[in-house]
């Protein structure tokens, strides 16, 4: 059979095509399905952090659902993200990402629940290294965890707010404590019992209800997350009125 030069041209042209647009389908892929614009800088930035080995999107929990809601109600102008509690460096390098040097004045709230908690307060120090104020923390029964003290609130956070539990193998911490009393405010620290009244917990494993009940009861109290929810909508810019539950 006889071979013609242009049809190893157009042969070595269509492998060269196919090859760019599988290189590019498979970095689309890796980076979500898709590449798209930049989105505009926010006016405010809202991180939360679920505790355990609890997934980011794992919409059982309180964390997942209070910023989905915030997405619905906030479609443009807020950030809104949720971490697992071991990704707090990915976490403060999204937020100073957003922030990119021109938009320092965006808010920032942290939040989270359990070792999420905690890594709330350890990315707020991060942030606190390079400059960058935070305007809320949420903790929801802080467990401590490796990387620094919990109770201790850095002095580039403007308002923070404790709530906990005493009951089980996992408790929070009692007292949140500003560094700098002159530049942080402590909205309080709140305490819940679950002795006499049962929150529920049904979504969660059945180790999860046996081994921590009153710690999950908290991450499901929504008397407690309302209290988070309207604490954080009250730093971000006006929106659609809406209900959360």
């Amino acid at each position: 059979m006889q071979h013609l030069p242009g049809f190893h041209r157009r042969f070595r042209a269509a492998i060269l095509v196919l090859s760019v647009l599988s290189s590019n389908h498979l970095a689309a892929a890796e980076h979500g399905g898709g590449v798209s614009p930049e989105p505009p800088s926010p006016q405010a930035i809202v991180i939360g952090f679920v505790g355990g080995f609890v997934g980011h999107n794992d919409a059982a929990h309180r964390e997942v659902q209070l910023a989905a809601g915030l997405r619905t109600d906030y479609p443009t102008g807020v950030d809104v993200s949720v971490f697992a509690n071991h990704r707090g460096r990915q976490a403060s390098e999204r937020i100073l990402r957003l922030l990119d040097g021109r938009h320092r004045n965006a808010r920032i709230i942290l939040y989270g629940h359990s070792w999420g908690a905690s890594e709330a307060i350890r990315v707020a120090r991060i942030l606190q290294k390079n400059g960058a104020p935070v305007s809320l923390t949420i903790q929801v029964d802080s467990v401590w965890k490796p990387g620094g003290d919990d109770r201790l609130i850095p002095a580039n956070v403007a308002r923070a707010v404790n709530f906990y539990q005493l009951n089980g193998l996992f408790h929070g911490q009692r007292r949140s404590v500003a560094i700098d009393p002159m530049r942080t405010r402590i909205l309080g620290n709140f305490q819940s019992d679950y002795k006499n009244e049962r929150i529920d917990c049904d979504g969660y494993p059945w180790y999860a209800r046996l081994f921590m009940k009153p710690h999950i009861e908290i991450e499901s109290d929504p008397r407690v997350w309302n209290r988070v929810n309207s604490l954080i909508r009250s730093e971000l810019p006006p929106a659609a009125a809406a209900r959360w539950h």
